[in-house]
């Protein structure tokens, strides 16, 4: 006869995997949703430069190199063309304005100078010539005149003796009338030697101005030649050192071409070199200090060139107030030039993380210290110290400023 068998009550053992696939579901679904899905990657903690963001004063400045330079540079050139005969200075020499640098030879111009010298003897013997023919004509004209006017003296007389004799008939009419043409015509003889004497002496008066017009401008062409003499010496045309003399004996140069330069040493300037990154800020006037000898300098930028090379862009700055001891040029100062007004910010120290991130993220270090983790930031001014951060992290948090480039797109840093 059967026997019923009563079922066993409890967890039987071919319930087991289903209760462990249904648990390994459950501990998935609450992976899925409540889990942290960053991607991670351990990190050296040693390896890690790690600074506090805090509140304070953000000093907007930018610190750069300037080299001093000499507050005007001269250029030396010769005015006239010629070969280098000698070297009277040498550089580095101080000179004084007019000192002569370089004497200049040029046969070519003494050629001129010799030409000239005959051309301006030649004229001044045609006018000599030309003023004894003027006399000579003037004596013979007055002798001719003086001659006529005895002539008509004495054809006068005849005529009035004659004319009295017509009167009482004693005369012929023919007679009469032959003394009185020889009267008339030796008056207008006298008259046209007047005249010719007249215009003579205006036209000799005339060709004599003009050869001495010619004559002084002759001389003044002289005068100049020998001014293009006296410029084969190049002299300083200010005072100064000469800072540069870039010829050798013999050498041709010709009228303009750089030779040499003098550097006024009466003051000096700075010229720096700044990232293109501040050229929208920096500008003249915009002022700035740097320390030497335990001492504080200011300057002041006069000028800003607008040319961007190699990611740089010049400036010239002029010292302001006092002037450091024993200032040379060709030294170098760290400037450090003020693009705004100190204001309150969270700032972080300055890292290499920047150059990865653009400053748009950063990681912060949780309370405990074991994790890192990225965090979206907005980054404004900075200055060779600090950051200005404008948003996402508060006073007092951790943050990592050291470089990123080997953690990739990870999120989250642990550190170990």
């Amino acid at each position: 006869m059967d026997r019923v068998l009563e079922k066993k009550k409890g967890l039987q053992k071919k319930h087991i995997p289903y209760v462990a696939g249904g648990a390994a579901l459950l501990l998935i679904l609450i992976w899925l949703i409540f889990g942290d899905h960053s991607s991670s990657l351990k990190v050296d903690s040693r390896t890690v430069t790690i600074e506090t963001a805090r509140k304070g004063q953000f000093n907007d400045y930018v610190r750069v190199n300037g080299n001093v330079l000499p507050i005007t540079t001269v250029q030396v050139s010769p005015l006239e063309s010629g070969n280098v005969d000698v070297k009277v200075v040498e550089e580095g020499a101080l000179v004084k304005e007019g000192d002569v640098i370089v004497k200049l030879t040029n046969p070519q111009l003494n050629m001129q100078i010799l030409t000239s010298e005959a051309d301006l003897a030649e004229k001044e013997n045609l006018l000599r010539n030309t003023r004894v023919s003027m006399e000579q004509e003037k004596l013979n004209l007055q002798k001719e005149r003086l001659q006529l006017e005895m002539e008509v003296t004495r054809k006068k007389r005849k005529f009035e003796q004659y004319e009295a004799l017509h009167k009482e008939n004693l005369i012929s009419d023919e007679e009469y009338q032959q003394a009185k043409e020889d009267y008339e015509l030796a008056i207008k003889q006298k008259t046209l030697v007047y005249e010719r004497q007249e215009q003579d002496s205006l036209f000799r008066s005339l060709q004599v101005v003009n050869m001495e017009i010619s004559l002084e401008s002759m001389k003044k062409n002289m005068e100049l030649i020998r001014q293009r003499v006296d410029n084969l010496n190049v002299k300083a045309n200010i005072d100064g050192e000469l800072g540069l003399l870039d010829v050798v004996l013999g050498q041709y140069v010709t009228a303009g071409t750089k030779v040499g330069q003098i550097n006024d040493l009466s003051d000096y300037k700075i010229e720096a070199m700044i990232d293109e990154h501040y050229i929208d800020r920096v500008k003249p006037g915009l002022e700035g200090t740097f320390e030497r000898q335990g001492g504080k300098f200011g300057l002041v930028v006069k000028t800003v060139f607008p040319e961007v090379r190699n990611g740089q862009f010049r400036t010239w700055c002029y010292l302001t107030g006092d002037r450091p001891e024993n200032i040379r040029s060709g030294q170098t100062y760290y400037i450090n030039l003020e693009l705004g007004q100190p204001t309150e910010a969270i700032i972080i120290p300055r890292g290499a993380f920047y150059q990865t991130t653009g400053g748009s993220w950063i990681f912060v270090v949780s309370p405990d210290g074991e994790k890192a983790y990225r965090r979206p930031v907005k980054i404004g001014r900075q200055n060779p110290q600090y950051y200005e951060v404008l948003e996402g992290l508060d006073d007092g948090e951790k943050v990592i400023v050291s470089s990123y480039e080997t953690y990739g797109d990870n999120e989250v840093l642990l550190l170990k």
